[in-house]
């Protein structure tokens, strides 16, 4: 009982914090850390204090798979550059720097204690991500921020447990990279793993309540064998939800696919809400032991300034020359670009697709003038691409021609992506602002030890404080203040023309998709009898209509089996839509956004039939006349 006041009366918190928060426009999260901040200093409330496998084994790994599940893999892989900078080398240099700062100008810490800090603070929180959704920022841009925010907990949390280890002088510069390179790749081996056993068996699960139930398990599936191989079990979690994330929609039902997201929407909700209330709960107790130790709190709150400018220093410094560099790779896209439309016309005309890359001819990456010794391997590489092609019958040609034009279509809508929406100074700028610290940071600093073997000046309790600052400080002077700076570089958007025609594209593109079906010259029922030639015309009317404007008002007619014909063919149908659908996904032409609005009409549209279907089949009662 006395545990359940507590969890109902925080669960109302959440619910009602994130009600009006929109009303107030203040991001949800920072009122969360304020409502916990008054109440721990209440007289009548005891101290807080986070037990770190509570936030790092039973609340980050779900709420990263579903942030994972969620995630544009298209989009991810366009700027895995950028996100692995982010998320590894970032971190890794924020924590070196800011640890050598405070070991520096600090007299009480060492490099070791310093370098942990550094860890502690250097991941960002995803909160950022929900609060430039919402200022209509461009969704590039918030794939590399959730991008980021999932990756970059492992990074930190694999340097933070070597500096501790460097505090009792047990530690080497290539243990330390073993230790980094074995967490990733076999936590990325674990989490690919079980994302494909996970979609297998949930596909034979028939009931959503059951398959939703399943989800649940999938994270803390991934999560636990990883940790047990002493790998990232976080790492592993990330890549299984982008597994489960762009497999769902071939091997889950929509049915399926809806009430899991629905339901992992309330949970993420609640958890990500009650680790924020949290956050704000702890530092009564924190502000009082740091008190006990070194009789002033003013020293941590000193210590975290410092810190907190020099990870927007770090961060600005690294982003600055990134962006360069991205900017001069737009120049050599522009010259792929060309290349390609070449290569296109050679596959169109019949010749051989292959001319010595996708550069003009002559010229390398960044416009380079090939040697002679360059140019004779390029000739002889396209000579035995002749010969092979010259030994392949019509069949194999075909097939070759199929993957070549795969390969140039999404070749070309991936540096149609990356130079339509540049990242330039001032999405430089919110990329820095954005990056927002919270609870992750928070719970690393928990993982620190009580104490550490032949290091009497280590303080745990004022490193937890700084980080808490840290964190706090940058939720609310960045969280309060980014949509002031993403409204005055111009940067907000909420035009929804663009998006608009976009979708009536796709649309567009999905309908001829089902007239093609329809005009299938194999076209039979499953018991092998011809459809009624009415009931195709209308399928294929309603095809159209019914994605163009996402409605349906057909009335059933008296003759069920033509109403059963026309359930079976549209369910056909959709269902050959959906697959070009993740044809066209694979290929990258359209903006994730806009497939997945499409995706969302046809599993609409496929539920209610089914849904419609199975009523009929309960009340078979005469229905009106068409």
């Amino acid at each position: 009982m006395d545990l359940a006041i507590p969890l109902v009366l925080g669960a109302l918190a959440v619910i009602v914090v994130t009600a009006f928060a929109p009303r107030l426009g203040i991001a949800a999260p920072l009122i969360l850390v304020v409502v916990g901040v008054a109440v721990s200093f209440l007289p009548f409330v005891s101290a807080v204090e986070l037990e770190p496998e509570l936030i790092l084994g039973g609340v980050l790994p779900p709420l990263l798979y579903s942030s994972a599940v969620s995630m544009p893999t298209m989009d991810f892989r366009r700027d895995f550059k950028l996100i692995g900078g982010l998320s590894v080398i970032l971190v890794i240099v924020t924590a070196v720097i800011i640890g050598w700062v405070l070991y520096l100008v600090v007299p009480d810490i060492n490099l070791p204690m310093g370098i942990a800090l550094g860890a502690i603070i250097s991941p960002t929180d995803a909160v950022a991500t929900s609060i430039v959704k919402r200022l209509g920022v461009s969704p590039r841009i918030v794939t590399i921020l959730e991008g980021e925010s999932l990756l970059n907990d492992a990074s930190a949390l694999v340097v933070l447990r070597s500096a501790v280890a460097a505090m009792a002088g047990a530690v080497s510069l290539g243990h330390v990279a073993w230790d980094f390179v074995y967490a990733v790749v076999v936590a990325v081996a674990v989490g690919f793993v079980v994302g494909r056993v996970s979609l297998l068996l949930r596909s034979r699960i028939k009931d959503p309540v059951l398959n939703t139930a399943a989800s649940f398990v999938v994270p803390f599936v991934a999560y636990l064998p990883a940790e047990h191989l002493g790998a990232s079990g976080l790492v592993a979690v990330v890549v299984t939800g982008l597994v489960m994330g762009q497999g769902a929609p071939r091997y889950l039902r929509p049915q399926d696919r809806r009430a899991e997201e629905s339901n992992w929407r309330t949970v993420e909700l609640l958890l990500e809400g009650a680790v924020f209330l949290l956050m704000g709960l702890e530092l009564f107790g924190l502000v009082t032991e740091v008190h006990e130790e070194h009789q002033s709190a003013m020293k941590a709150v000193m210590i975290a300034a410092v810190a907190f400018v020099g990870v927007l220093v770090v961060r600005t410094a690294f982003l600055v020359p990134f962006l360069f560099a991205l900017r001069r790779d737009r120049r050599e896209l522009k010259q792929q670009r060309a290349a390609l439309a070449r290569a296109q016309e050679r596959l169109d005309q019949g010749l051989p697709s292959f001319s010595g890359g996708p550069f003009p001819p002559g010229r390398g990456p960044g416009g380079r003038t090939l040697s002679d010794r360059e140019k004779r391997r390029l000739k002889r590489r396209a000579e035995r691409e002749r010969k092979r092609r010259g030994g392949m019958d019509a069949d194999q040609l075909a097939a070759r021609k199929t993957r070549v034009q795969q390969f140039i279509d999404r070749r070309v809508a991936d540096i149609d992506y990356l130079t339509g929406e540049p990242l330039g100074a001032k999405q430089g700028v919110v990329l820095v602002w954005a990056g927002m610290r919270g609870v992750v940071t928070l719970a690393a600093a928990q993982t620190l030890p009580e104490t550490v073997t032949g290091n009497d000046d280590y303080h745990r309790a004022l490193l937890v404080l700084i980080a808490f600052i840290v964190a706090a400080g940058s939720l609310f002077l960045q969280g309060g203040s980014l949509g002031w700076v993403v409204r005055h570089l111009g940067l907000a958007s909420e035009d929804a023309g663009a998006a608009r025609a976009e979708r009536q594209q796709l649309v567009a593109e999905l309908a001829g998709t089902a007239a093609a079906e329809c005009a299938r010259d194999d076209l039979t029922r499953a018991d092998g009898s011809a459809y009624d030639p009415g009931v195709v015309d209308l399928v294929r009317r309603e095809s159209v209509r019914i994605v163009d404007e996402n409605g349906f008002d057909l009335v059933p007619g008296t003759e069920n089996t033509r109403y059963d014909q026309y359930r079976e063919l549209r369910i056909r149908v959709i269902r050959a839509q959906r697959d070009e659908l993740l044809r066209i996904r694979d290929v990258g032409t359209y903006s994730a956004d806009a497939l997945g609005d499409v995706l969302e009409y046809l599993d609409a549209d496929e539920i209610g039939i089914e849904l419609r279907g199975a009523h009929d089949e309960d009340d078979p009662a005469p229905r009106a006349a068409e």
